[in-house]
């Protein structure tokens, strides 16, 4: 009986102790952040366009009561002369708890990047507890930060997720873009003598247009968002933007790679034959010597014939060598075009000088302080290429080979 009551006792003690929900926060009370634009002001003042998810519109589909129609998403604007501030006065707005562990992308606008960076935004979003890290970083493109969080965007009712899965298929499929994540972003920043690369994304179109409900209302809106390029960051700052080849020879370089399409010539005709890359490797190995760095770049690629515009007889072994030769050479001039664009402009953004210095720590020492403008720009860098074609789809004779011949 004395063992029951002192275990009575204790339940109640425990019971007293429990903290329950102390922490609860009421979805009816939260306005979720999407995405958050950045821009500085004409007076040096931070801007930020919060956009924030309407639930009920979401949920439900762009229809409202009685025929009409509703956006799924709000904009919320504040300065302010920094961060902080500029969030806390946003608050005055709205009549719910800003909310960021939702937040998946956090775009710059290009006056800001170019003009003060980006280095000062860093803490304020890495020290948020609410914030997560590994929330998605876009640089504007020619446009401001507030237009692409504001524009409105079929087929992903949330914007935010319009530019997240864009630049995820295009990654997957093209290669001119990659995906990079704040946390990424500020691991480039600390490493010693390294550049850093964000994909940029730009508004198509009539920025008023994209923020009317009737951009949503066409089968070709009149106003969108596409990728566009990679910026490059210098300490940074925005220093140069990468296009074409020159961008997809840097995803080439930083392995990061997941499929792209390379187009050679045959017998006079441009770009006659498509090769779909299936893997790629590509490792990067450095040396100094005399007291002068060295880079070698080894990619390996594995892919198939995609398409062919001419008649060609990839059953002969021979052929498929001068396949493999051409697609060889077509991928080591890209790599040798970003690196080119890269040394112009002095900025290491393929961690060349990582790699010295994992190789020769106490060589880098004496490199580090003038890598980016004295010893980067006038690296020697040895690019070898292996391209190999395993499948040719599902004809081996090309169509218009077949054609050719009962022609004859």
């Amino acid at each position: 009986m004395k063992r029951k009551g002192f275990f009575l006792l204790l339940m109640m003690t425990i019971t007293v102790l429990l903290t329950s929900c102390w922490s609860k926060k009421e979805l009816t009370d939260l306005a979720i952040v999407a995405a958050m634009g950045i821009d500085r002001t004409e007076d040096g003042r931070y801007h930020l366009a919060l956009q924030i998810i309407n639930p009920g519109n979401v949920a439900g589909g762009l229809q409202g009561g009685g025929g009409t129609q509703s956006p799924p998403i709000t904009i919320y604007s504040a300065s302010g002369d920094n961060l902080v501030e500029a969030s806390r006065r946003a608050s005055s707005r709205i009549s719910r708890r800003l909310y960021y562990a939702h937040t998946n992308l956090v775009v710059v606008g290009e006056k800001l990047a170019r003009e003060e960076g980006i280095n000062t935004l860093m803490d304020a979003l890495d020290r948020d507890p609410e914030f997560r890290n590994t929330s998605t970083l876009v640089i504007a493109n020619h446009s401001t930060a507030a237009d692409l969080v504001k524009t409105l965007t079929p087929v992903d009712k949330i914007p935010a997720n319009k530019v997240l899965k864009t630049l995820e298929f295009t990654e997957r499929k093209w290669g001119e873009n990659v995906k990079t994540s704040i946390q990424e972003v500020m691991k480039s920043l600390e490493s010693p003598g390294k550049g850093t690369v964000v994909s940029g994304f730009r508004l198509v179109g009539d920025h008023k247009q994209a923020q009317k409900l009737d951009n949503l209302q066409e089968s070709a809106p009149e106003a969108t968002l596409r990728a566009s390029g990679i910026a490059v960051l210098k300490q940074g700052k925005l220093v140069d933007w990468l296009y074409g080849k020159p961008a997809r020879g840097t995803v080439w370089i930083l392995d990061k790679i997941q499929g792209t399409d390379i187009n050679i010539d045959w017998e006079g005709k441009k770009e006659a034959i498509a090769y779909q890359t299936v893997r790629q490797k590509t490792s990067v190995s450095a040396q100094v010597k005399n007291g002068q760095p060295h880079i070698s770049v080894h990619t390996r690629v594995e892919g198939d014939i995609g398409e062919m515009e001419v008649p060609v007889d990839i059953t002969n072994p021979k052929v498929i060598t001068v396949i493999e030769q051409s697609v060889r050479k077509e991928i080591k001039k890209e790599l040798k075009k970003a690196i080119e664009r890269a040394q112009k402009n002095k900025t290491d953004i393929f961690g060349f000088g990582e790699v010295v210095h994992r190789s020769r720590p106490n060589q880098f020492k004496k490199l580090k302080p003038e890598w980016n403008d004295v010893y980067f720009p006038k690296l020697n860098v040895n690019i070898k290429v292996e391209a190999y074609v395993r499948r040719a789809g599902l004809r081996n004779k090309s169509f218009l080979s077949g054609i050719k011949e009962n022609q004859k």
